[in-house]
Order: C-alpha cells, then structure tokens, then sequence
C-alpha cells in the first residue's frame, strides 16, 4: 500500500512539471521588439550631378559594379568572393555561431548517458557488517536527465544564440559590401595612377623636345645658355615625378593581390597595360534615407546584437528561480558475472529533482544589472551605427556631385592650359616673350592634367564609396533578384 501510494505521489508530480512546461508559465526578462530605423523623410544634401530619389533596384544595389561597366574589375569583384582571407574569417564566424546555436538548443531535451564498470574491493572486518572479504562488483546502466524549463531560461539563451547567430551572418554581409568596394576603390586607384602616368610620359616627350630644341638654337648663337638649363630642369622635375608614381601603381597592384588571397606582385602581368578610368553611368538611383539605413549589414547586425543582449537578460533573471530536474537510472549490478543478466540483478531509479540557488550574496542580481548595462550599450551601439551611416551616406552625396563640378572646372582649366603653354612656346620662338612664360605655361598645363586625372578618379571612387554607404554588395532574402553574383558564390557558405 505504502509503494503505491509513493508511486501515485510521483506521478502527480510528474504530470504538474510536464504540465508547467507545456501549458505555459511566462519566460522571464524583457520580451524584446524589433528596432526599426529612425529616418529622415529624404536626404538633407540636394541631389546633383545625376543622382535622383528614385528606389534603387535590388538587383542594381546588389551587383553595383556592372554600372561601370569594366570587364577587368567584374573578374577582380569575383575572384574576390572567391578568395578572400577576411570574406572566409566572416564565413566560418557564421559557422561558428550555428554551432553554438545548436549547443543551445540541446539543451531544451532530455540526456542519456551509459555507463558500465566491473571492480574488485574488499570490505572492512571491523566496519559495521563485521564481515571481511574481498568482492568482484559488476554494474551497467543507463542515466537520464532533464532540466524543465519552466521559467525560460534556456528558452532564452537559445534566442540570444539565435539572435546572435543573425548577427554574424550580417557581419558576413558587411564583409561583403567592404570587400566589393574596396576591390573597386583600389582597382580606380591603379587606373588612376597609370592615367598619371600615360599623361606625365607624354609632357616628358614634348619638354624632351623643347629642351633639345633650345639646345640647338644655343649652340647656333641664337639663345643664351639660360634657357637651356631652364628648360632641362623642368623636363627633369617633370621626369622625377614618373618614380612616386609607380611607387603608388605597384602598391594598388598588391593591395589588390591581397584582397584576391594572393601574394603581392601577382597581379603585375595582367595589370601592365594601361587602361583608362572607369567611366560613372549617366544618372544613380540612391532612394530614400529608410531604405538605406534597412539595407545597410551594420546597422541590421547592430540590431539583432541587441536583440542577443535583451534575450541575456532573461538568462540571468533565470538564475533567481528554482531548477526542476527529471532523473533516472536503470541498470544491472551483480557480485557475480554468471548471473549479471537475471532480473533478479535489476536495478532503476526514477525521480524529481530540485536545486535552487537561495544566497549567492547578491551575484545573481547584480549580474541582471550587467545585462541590463549591457543592452543599454547595445542600444547605444545600434543608435550611433544610425547615426554614422547616415553622415557617411550624406558625406559621399555631397561629395559625389561636387567633385564632379570639380572635374569640369578642371577640364576647362586643362584646355586652357595647353592652349596656354603652345601660343607661349611659339611666342618664344619668335622672340616675342622670355622662356620663362613657357615654364610657367608648361609646369600649370602639367598641375591641370595631373590635377584632372586625380578628380576623374575621385569621381568614380565616390561612386564606389555612395554605393557601399547605401549597403551595396549584397542582396537580402526578401528583395534576392533571380540572380546576383553573391547568390551564385556566397549562399552556400551562409
């Protein structure tokens, strides 16, 4: 009658534990709402130079290159997702995070563990049975365990691995958007540079010729000496500028080499003919302030890192309730190996268990106000990612039409200045004017070009550098085109 009773007093609660699991007490700590950006209705910086508030497409933002339409940088962009040393490190972050997510998971379920021993010992002649002797002890069994989670803790810790594991995932984004533009920028540089330099080569060519032309007339009596040594130092201040930049063209080529996962110097072949800039198309799509900042990896893995720490609170607000345990144990013991396997050597053990932390001097509640630091910096961090992302895409508006203003003024200025440095060259030699109006002529008309090549590459660099401050280079699942460079060589990655 007693063993019924105790087992009937068992079952009752059992069933209550079950019953508390599954019908529903409340998770504890703050229950956290998606953070939506704070934006401005539209873009305070006035819009020029072919850029308008149209939406850009998914699919343009995602694969923003193809707007320059250069064949050299769409293969170094996608070598790039191939390769890359940071674009891998980002990767197995993802990985990592999954793993861990897993690991939380498992431990919403029961654990089964087994067990089997075989020992020899020998027992007291003085101890209580007064009985000596040595003894062969033979056990195998299996144990069970489970933790209910009746106050959520765990359910909580699964979210914020959960939330977490988003996280990275958009960290993974971000490596991408960086990596595109910084493929991009680099590959404007080299170009740049070999502009520079196609342009100094041919204002050494013509100086060569005044140099050697003054040369002639001094040594026929026509000319004193000073303006040939005027004009050689020119050609040779105009020679010594060909050194610093190669010195900048073969530092592009490594970084670049870099960025692909190569040794520096790898790309020295395939970038040895020089080519022109990349040209900006005629108008840019960049939206309204919302859609940027929702598209933007950093800002949405600020957020869910937010959502991480808010769920952590529930974690540590666990700890001030009591831990409810189902335990068992079922197995064989025996003194004798001949009758190991009769029911007579059964054994089982089957129970609730309770622990309850009731003093830790105060840990378990000063740790929730870490928490609750914790994501008071969390909130902080995605407010000034707002913040930052917003200033860095007005910067680049800015910037991207102004420099272009820039350009023009540039251009007009170069035209001028080799109109300039021709009618002072031929006034020279009709006498009419001193050489030193030549120099003049000729060291601006090379400032002016030099000058022009730089902004025509800043133009396009700030192209690269609006696209990734509007998140280009990745495209999310709820606006993935039908195909897009990331789809086809990162998905299977993430």
């Amino acid at each position: 009658m007693k063993n019924k009773r105790s087992k009937g007093t068992f079952l009752i609660v059992l069933a209550v534990c079950i019953n508390l699991l599954f019908t529903g007490c409340a998770l504890v700590g703050p229950d956290y709402t998606r953070e939506e950006p704070d934006a401005p209705e539209a873009w305070h910086s006035v819009l020029a130079g072919g850029l308008h508030a149209e939406k850009v497409t998914p699919e343009t933002l995602a694969n923003w290159w193809l707007t320059l339409n250069d064949h050299d940088l769409n293969s170094l962009i996608g070598r790039a997702v191939q390769s890359n040393l940071d674009l891998k490190n980002a990767q197995a972050r993802v990985r990592e995070g999954r793993a861990l997510r897993g690991i939380s998971q498992s431990s919403l379920f029961p654990s089964l563990s087994g067990n089997a021993s075989v020992s020899k010992y020998r027992s007291s002649e003085n101890g209580i049975s007064g009985k000596g002797g040595e003894h062969d002890l033979y056990t195998a069994g299996f144990d069970a365990g489970w933790e209910l989670d009746i106050f959520g803790g765990t359910r909580r810790l699964v979210e914020a691995f959960q939330a977490e594991l988003e996280a990275s995932q958009e960290n993974l984004h971000d490596v991408l958007v960086s990596l595109m533009a910084e493929v991009a920028l680099n590959y404007v540089e080299l170009r740049t540079y070999q502009t520079r330099l196609i342009q100094t080569r041919a204002n050494i060519k013509s100086q060569q010729h005044t140099y050697e032309l003054n040369q002639s007339r001094f040594e026929a009596g026509l000319i004193n000496e000073l303006p040939v040594q005027q004009s050689l130092y020119n050609l040779e201040r105009t020679r010594s500028h060909i050194s610093t930049l190669h010195i900048g063209l073969e530092a592009a080529k490594n970084r670049l080499a870099v960025l692909l996962g190569q040794r520096p110097g790898s790309l020295a072949e395939e970038f040895s003919k020089e080519k022109a800039i990349p040209v900006i198309p005629a108008s840019v799509a960049v939206g309204v302030p919302a859609e940027a900042l929702r598209h933007r990896p950093d800002i949405r893995q600020a957020e869910r890192n937010l959502a991480a720490q808010t769920a952590r609170i529930g974690v540590a607000t666990a700890d001030l309730y009591p831990k409810f345990h189902l335990l068992g144990t079922i197995g064989l013991e025996s003194l004798s190996s001949s009758n190991f396997f009769d029911s007579a050597s059964q054994i089982w053990r089957i129970g609730p268990g309770i622990s309850w932390n009731l003093f830790q001097g105060g840990a378990i509640r000063q740790n929730i106000e870490v928490q609750n630091a914790r994501q008071e910096q969390a909130l902080i961090s995605y407010e000034t990612t707002l913040l930052k992302a917003l200033e860095e895409v007005e910067n680049t508006l800015v910037a991207y039409a102004r420099e272009q203003q820039r350009m023009e003024s540039l251009r007009a200025a170069t035209s001028a200045s080799q109109s300039a440095a021709q009618l002072a060259e031929d006034q020279f030699q009709a006498g009419l004017v001193d050489f030193s109006n030549v120099l003049d002529a000729q060291r601006a008309q090379i400032n002016f070009e030099d000058e022009l090549a730089q902004s025509e590459g800043s133009v396009t660099a700030n192209l690269i550098r609006l696209y990734k401050a509007l998140g280009g280079g990745w495209v999310s699942e709820v606006q993935k085109p039908e195909s897009t460079v990331q789809e086809a060589q990162t998905d299977e990655t993430i």
